[in-house]
Order: C-alpha cells, then structure tokens, then sequence
C-alpha cells in the first residue's frame, strides 16, 4: 500500500520548520550547546556536523535538569522511538525504534551490547534508573555492520561518563504521590591521570493497583586510569535489581492477578584498555561479562530465565591520511540461557564477528563511510551486512545534508531454534531476519553549537520474518513474514526568545505488516514531545513537557481482537529552587492533567502525581 504524509500535515511541518529558522538565525542562543562529537555512529568519536548517521544525544546534565531519572521517559523525547508500557513503573516495556520491535533494536551498555535474541532488556526498560554521569544516544536506521544483531531499528547507547574536576558529591531525597519515596547519591572526580563515579539510585512505590507495588536499586560504577601517556585502563560495573508486583491486565480472563510477582537481577561489568602507540594508531579493548536472572511467580509457581554472556571486542583506528580513517576490529561472544518456561530452554551460543569501516573525505565538506562485517554463530551460521553514509556541510557549517544506506539482520532465538513442548517445536533450520533501509536528512546549526534543526525520512523494509506456522501439528516457525516501516521524524533544541530553552521531536510513521495486510500493532501514526525550559534567576527554574501519541493499532486484553488503541497526551510539569550553593528543592508533577490512558490496552498508565525533594551537594 502507498504510503504519503497528509498534505494538511506537510503544509504545518514546512510553515512552522520555516518560521523558526527565520527566528532562530537571529537571535541568540545563549544556553543550549550541542555535544562536540557523537560515538555510536562511526564507533569513534565524529563530529555530529559531518556525521552521516541521524544521531540524537542526552548529557547528563540535560537529563538532571528535565528531572528525568529513567531510561523510557528520557527516550520519550527522541523522535522515532515510542515506547509501550505493560503497566506501571516498572513494567515489562517495549521500544519500537523506527516501528522496528524491542529484539530488533540493539542496547549498547557502557560499549557492549546488552540484548540478543534470548536475552531482552524489557524489564530493565521498564524500571531501571539512570546513572548520575550517564550520557544517551540514540544511532537511527540500520547499524548490524558495526554492532552485529539485533540493530535493525538502530541503536540506543547507554554510557557512564569519566569523572572529572575535584571531589564531589550529590545526595537527593524525594516522596510524593503513589506511596512513592526514593533517592540517590552520586560521587565523582577525575584529574589527567585517573577519575571515577558511583551513582547509586531507587526507591519505593506503591503504584495505583492492587498488587502493583515496585522497588529497585540501580548502581552505576566507572574507574579510569592513565598508565602511560600511550596506555589507560577502566573498568565500569552496572547492576540493576527490580521487584514488580504485576497484576496483569485489568480485564479479561486471569485480570488483576493478586500473587504474581517478577524479579530482575540484571549486572554487567566490563573492563577496558585503550593504547595509542602514535598519533595515527589506537586501540581498544573490552572484556564485558553480563549475567541477568528472570523470575515469575504466580502465586503457586515459577518461572526462571538466566542469562549469561562473555564478550571480548577489540577495535584498532588507522589515520591514514588526511582523507582516511579505516577502523576494524572483531567482536567474539558466548552466551548460555536457560528457561524453565514456555520451550524449555537450555542452549549455549559462540559467535565471532569481523567488521572494517573507512571514514573518507575525499574533498573538502564531504564525508562518506563505508563498512562491511560478517558474523559467524555456532547456531544457525553466518550474517553479512554493509553501510555507506554521506554528508555535505555548507562552507559556514550551518547546514548539513545526508544520507544513509544499510542493511541489518536478527538472529533466531533458543526458543525459535530449539523450543519444544506438547503443542510446540522449534525449527532449526530458521534463517536471520534481515533488514536493509534508507534514509535522507538535513540539519540546521545555530551559530555556535547553541542549537540544531533536524529533518529526517526514512524507509526500512523487512524480509524472512519469523512467523508461526499455524498449519502444522505441534506448531512451530518459519521465515515467511515481511514488514515495512517509513516516516518522518522531526528534532529540535534551541532557545527562543526571552531565554526559554525548546527541546522537541515529531514523528510520523507508516509501519505495515506487508504479508497480513495490516499494521504493526502499538505503533502510533504519530507521535511526538516537547520540553520548554526557563531560568528566572535567583536560583528559580522551571519546566514543562508533553508526550502524544496518535492512531494506534492494539489488541483487545479481553478478546484478543484488533483494535483501535486510544490516543493520548501527557502534560509534566517541573521546577528547582537553588536556596543555597549546595541546597536545591525540586518538585515535578506527573500527568498533570490526570489523563486517562493505556499505552498496552488493559494496563492503565498512572494518574495525577506529585512529587517533591531536596538535593544536597558535599
């Protein structure tokens, strides 16, 4: 089916996308500042002004000034990556990057992946906090050739930053509605030769249901250590333990469950060494180990996942020449998983993976990559995958057009491969699901890095879907589904005037299942957000944000029928008061206008919630 964006709709985008370059290009943007580099597009760190790749970021410090201290709701302010929650905070949650599913979007944690297909990172989505110094990227459209599996959405990178400046400390209360009350505390430092930070954050709520009660503790370590001026070693340690009194769904058959209960443990630890024996070569070096336990209990029994995996990955950087930066490198893993569940799952996995990228300016403002990598699994055998991106930055580096062009892949499960049961059985000889996708873009800089415009279209098509076979006895899988996924998807950050800082994303999103004839389910037509930001002076500020979503596709948690998912908004609303140097009052309050809504049909969303606290600073 054809697919176009309604012309009422184009008309709104240009008029209002040419209004506010007229403004923005004269007037001063005094407070927002874009990142120097992005990593995640070139695995090293690019300038975003000659990036190919549609990159968007949040600092840390951008994250602490809009209050937001978890993983989804910072990502609801990313153009191209709705979220669906099961529920209340700390709910299993799915991420539809560019209307891919959750296992088709890769987590990158502190520079390893932490998701394959047996091991998803839903739960830790759901209720996991952010780290004091951690950073946020997001890496648009296809990305298998530098990550391997699972990136067909693209990726969204997660990374604790290095400490640095003298000793300090944060230490943070807060309570409100809901039953809710948690804290954080935060230290940090870092000189030339050596840095470290520790956050530790979570708390208690009681959630609004029966049997809805949520409390967890994230922890987030980083250690950085210059050996030489040619060697520095790290090592950073991230856990996340989650307690979920989940409910289900509050209608139809087993609704409103009051004795099922999950629990995640969740740890990832890695240690790393960069080298650079001359200005032109560098290398590094991760050993990450990841170990994750599941359990559901419903009242009478269990279910356990755990996973655990060992990953080695080591990238050199050739500088050639003026004109080449060749990057290769290989990544090796192991991982075993083992379900008491649905398949009955105890299997174990190796793979090994080689990729090269060249980065080539072959004259002045024009940048092109080019990559290729081919990953072997002892399972189901070996994926090949390539990207090219290009980009012209204008003579005053105040626009930037581009491109990009590649292909991705995800790997069959255990359970997909090797499931059995009275009514199901795996099938082995499954392929990967492969991926290729396009997509075109312009960007605006401010003057200065004190803002950006982005517009983006995109086109993802999906090929040897893993579908079940409701043909067979005992049922089992086949690669049989297509799916195709394009829009538009719209960013900004500037400040206009009166000093009022804007974040905003829109997105517009066809998302088809091509061989049912139907769309993706949860994937909303459009969706958006938007955050407004005001210093008063004299230590006051305040914000406000919104989050839509528009025309969705759902199932009924009663009948199990497609339905029409109700449309939403959400208003939040935020403020600081800066009584002293070290002391600040917050308050925020959620869903400001006590919206009525469901992002997975028959598990309500929250309703009104206030919240307030105090941060100290040692």
């Amino acid at each position: 089916m054809k697919t176009t964006v309604p012309a009422s709709l184009r008309r709104f985008l240009l008029l209002g996308l040419t209004a506010a370059l007229g403004r923005l290009a004269a007037q001063d943007a005094s407070h927002v500042v874009l990142p120097d580099y992005v990593l995640t597009a070139t695995r090293t760190p690019t300038a975003l002004t000659t990036a190919g790749t549609a990159v968007d970021s949040l600092s840390a410090a951008e994250l602490a000034r809009m209050q937001l201290n978890n993983i989804t709701s910072a990502l609801s302010g990313i153009p191209g990556a709705p979220s669906s929650a099961s529920g209340a905070p700390g709910a299993t949650t799915s991420l539809f990057l560019r209307g891919s599913n959750s296992n088709q979007t890769l987590f990158l944690v502190d520079g390893i992946r932490a998701n394959d297909p047996n091991t998803d990172y839903q739960v830790t989505l759901g209720g996991a906090c952010l780290g004091a110094c951690d950073n946020l990227e997001v890496s648009h459209g296809p990305q298998s050739t530098l990550y391997g599996g699972e990136a067909v959405g693209g990726v969204v990178s997660l990374r604790g930053q290095r400490g640095t400046g003298t000793a300090h400390s944060v230490v943070s209360l807060e309570a409100g509605s809901f039953g809710t009350i948690q804290g954080a505390a935060s230290t940090q430092a870092g000189d030339e030769q050596s840095g470290y930070t520790f956050s530790v954050a979570g708390g208690h709520t009681d959630n609004e249901r029966v049997n809805n009660k949520f409390d967890s503790v994230t922890y987030v370590l980083r250690l950085d250590r210059k050996i030489s001026a040619k060697v520095a070693v790290g090592a950073t340690w991230r856990g996340f333990i989650g307690v979920y009194g989940s409910p289900g769904a509050s209608i139809g058959f087993g609704a409103n469950d009051p004795d099922n209960e999950e629990r995640e443990n969740n740890q990832l630890a890695t240690v790393f060494a960069e080298f650079t024996p001359s200005p032109d070569f560098s290398h590094k070096v991760v050993l990450g180990d990841q170990n994750r336990r599941y359990v559901s209990f419903n009242g009478t029994s269990s279910t356990t996942v755990k996973n655990s995996r060992a990953v080695l990955d080591w990238q050199g950087t050739w500088a050639a020449n003026e004109q080449h930066k060749v990057t290769g490198g290989l990544t090796a893993e192991t991982n075993h998983t083992r379900n008491t569940g649905f398949g009955d799952i105890n299997q174990r996995q190796k793979l090994i993976a080689f990729f090269v990228q060249d980065q080539w300016t072959p004259v002045e403002h024009v940048y092109l990559t080019a990559g290729l990598r081919s990953d072997d699994h002892d399972t189901y055998g070996r994926a090949t995958t390539g990207r090219a991106t290009a980009a012209w930055l204008s003579a005053d580096s105040r626009w930037k057009l581009r491109a990009s062009y590649g292909t991705a892949f995800r790997s069959p499960s255990f359970l997909d491969l090797y499931g059995q049961s009275s009514f199901y059985v795996g099938n082995p000889h499954l392929k990967a699901e492969k991926a290729r996708g396009w997509d075109a873009g312009v960007d605006y800089f401010l003057a200065d890095k004190k803002g950006v415009l982005s517009a983006t279209w995109f086109d993802t098509r999906i090929n040897d879907l893993v579908t079940f076979d409701f043909a067979s006895f005992p049922g089992t899988v086949k690669n049989v589904g297509r799916a195709r996924t394009q829009g538009l998807e719209l960013a900004g950050r500037f400040v206009l005037p009166g000093a009022v800082e804007v974040r905003l994303a829109y997105t517009y999103l066809e998302a088809e299942d091509l061989t049912a004839g139907t769309r993706l389910l949860r994937r909303p037509r459009q969706s958006g957000s938007l955050d407004l930001w005001h210093d008063f002076g004299g230590g006051f500020s305040a914000g406000t944000g919104l989050v839509f979503a528009d025309d969705r596709m759902d199932v009924n948690a009663a009948t199990f029928t497609t339905i029409r998912g109700e449309n939403y908004t959400v208003v939040r609303a935020y403020g600081a008061w800066q009584v002293t140097p070290r002391v600040a009052l917050k308050a925020r309050v959620e869903n400001l206008l006590d919206e009525k809504y469901e992002q997975v049909h028959g598990y309500p969303q929250l309703g009104f919630g206030a919240f307030a606290g105090v941060e100290m600073k040692f």
